[in-house]
């Protein structure tokens, strides 16, 4: 089974949602001040919580940022085929 890590922003005041392979690409598109978090902070945080066996999640008032995992299904590519 492989996983890859996700990260979902949900902007609260416009109700959307944007989902992103890691926390550097979130803040390609986003900047820290808009935010509220810098991308240091917020790795740290997620850090912090996994350690103490804690839901991947940060919330203020601008946004909540979620990490978790999606499955993705074993590529094949690449492998050769068995006689």
């Amino acid at each position: 089974m492989a996983n890859r890590n996700v990260i979902m922003l949900h902007l609260l005041e416009s109700d959307t949602y944007e989902f992103y392979g890691s926390p550097a690409s979130l803040f390609d598109k986003h900047e820290a001040n808009e935010l509220l978090i810098a991308q240091t902070s917020l790795n740290n945080h997620f850090s912090k919580q996994a350690a103490q066996g804690k839901e991947l999640v940060y919330r203020n008032a601008y946004c909540e940022i979620r990490k978790s995992e999606v499955y993705v299904k074993p590529s094949t590519r690449g492998r050769k085929k068995e006689a």
